[in-house]
């Protein structure tokens, strides 16, 4: 009976383990893994964009590289919380919990160094049209704990950026074990596009949408 019931328990971890997209280590080891494919289409001719995670017991600690980069394209006059995302982002959607989430946090960072921080309200679970979908920013990020770090080369047509997250802004303190649902995306213009943008992501909407949480990515503490 012990036998049986150890086996009945390795099948339904190798179950479990099979729905895991990414298992995010402790620091100061990472997870990496890259995506180039544009949303809605399969379009590989996205621009390669890789991201890099590890945790603390307070922190998430987040990378991006942005990588065939040639606008570089921001608004300058911008700050913490405005719209940058017209522009040219990267982002990371990021959830605790193993469902599809209605409300969510939304983090973007542009190459000038500047975030957007906000809890989405998005109970459709699609931003459907005519349904509620609302934001609730974080106000003073820094003084909550986050960090930021932007580099740029033009010579080798990158930017980086290197965040911290409070764990604690999702009741998430000491992760290991857990698993969240997340997505990363990225958006690509210029001078002689905007305001039209190139939208790429890791886990595919399938829509001109990254609100549809049902494609969040699963990913592990371990």
């Amino acid at each position: 009976m012990t036998r049986i019931f150890t086996l009945l328990l390795l099948a339904a971890t190798a179950v479990l383990a099979c729905g895991v997209d990414v298992k995010v280590p402790a620091c100061p080891s990472t997870t990496s893994f890259t995506f180039n494919t544009g949303i809605p289409a399969v379009d590989p001719s996205c621009p390669l964009t890789e991201v890099q995670m590890c945790y603390t017991p307070t922190q998430l600690k987040l990378a991006f590289t942005a990588y065939n980069e040639t606008e570089f394209y921001y608004d300058a006059s911008q700050t913490t919380n405005g719209d940058i995302w017209e522009y040219e982002v990267v982002e990371a959607f990021i959830y605790k919990g193993a469902d599809d989430p209605q409300t969510y946090f939304e983090y973007e960072v542009n190459a000038n160094n500047v975030t957007y921080n906000a809890f989405v309200y998005n109970p459709s679970r699609v931003r459907k049209e005519g349904a509620p979908f609302d934001h609730a920013f974080v106000m003073d990020p820094f003084g909550d704990g986050f960090e930021v770090d932007t580099r740029v080369n033009k010579k080798a047509q990158l930017w980086h950026t290197s965040s911290v997250i409070p764990l604690a802004l999702f009741n998430g303190e000491n992760p290991r074990g857990s698993t969240w649902r997340m997505n990363f995306f990225r958006t690509v213009t210029g001078p002689s596009t905007f305001p039209n943008q190139q939208l790429c992501g890791w886990k595919n909407t399938n829509a001109a949408n990254f609100h549809i949480t049902s494609a969040f990515g699963r990913v592990k503490f371990v």
